[in-house]
């Protein structure tokens, strides 16, 4: 079999613009989710009873819907029912979003609660008040044993991403259906998008790994 990677140096610039917008659309989905998750976890760890529960159904409720129908549902239903259009790009980055803030409310959770009962009872024999505790001795440790679990998430954010061609936002891997289509070169077309993602993730995988190991001591007790 003859490669020819032509169409893609022939379509180089509107490819990149794809991988653009797959950065873009990533930096938001990471952003909202970790501010949403972070609200969810908190909730759910110190909040009362009565928000527990629909904080819980919410994380259970996501972790069990795939994510594609998430995002066709916000782009095609909620208009129908709240009359409110978002376009292709602010519908993903909702969808998307929402999803990923249940897994991180998850493991904000389990990062704050695997700190030992020990030292905050040691916190308030000291006279510190419950914010204290958690922002002092909770949160220093519980952010260091994240870390391993973010970089997965980040990777899983930016890989869902490309789930948004459903709904027509130009990021990279609908741009390269297009130029694949065109060309009748999709081999060549999708290697040179794996490639692309490969080498976005990598570094920032790897980042990760290297700030944990740096920084692991830090959340030991």
């Amino acid at each position: 079999m003859d490669f020819d990677f032509s169409p893609v140096l022939d379509s180089w610039q509107y490819l990149l613009g794809g991988f653009g917008v797959t950065l873009l659309l990533s930096a938001a989905t990471v952003g909202f989710s970790l501010v949403l998750g972070t609200a969810v976890a908190l909730g759910r760890v110190y909040g009362p009873v009565y928000l527990r529960l629909p904080l819980t159904f919410y994380i259970d409720s996501m972790r069990a819907i795939p994510v594609l129908v998430v995002l066709v549902w916000i782009y095609f239903a909620l208009p129908i029912l709240s009359g409110v259009n978002l376009p292709p790009f602010w519908a993903a980055t909702v969808a998307l979003s929402v999803h990923i803030a249940a897994y991180v409310a998850e493991i904000i959770r389990a990062g704050i609660e695997s700190v030992r009962q020990g030292q905050i009872r040691a916190g308030k024999a000291l006279g510190m008040s419950s914010a204290q505790i958690t922002r002092k001795i909770v949160l220093p440790q519980a952010l260091i044993r994240m870390l391993p679990a973010f970089g997965s998430i980040i990777s899983i954010t930016i890989k869902d991403t490309a789930i948004a061609s459903v709904i027509a936002v130009p990021e990279l891997i609908k741009r390269s259906e297009t130029v694949a289509g065109q060309s009748y070169r999709p081999m060549e077309v999708f290697t040179v998008a794996m490639v692309a993602y490969f080498l976005l993730l990598l570094p920032i995988t790897r980042m990760i790994d290297l700030l944990y190991r740096r920084f692991a001591h830090l959340g030991r007790s």
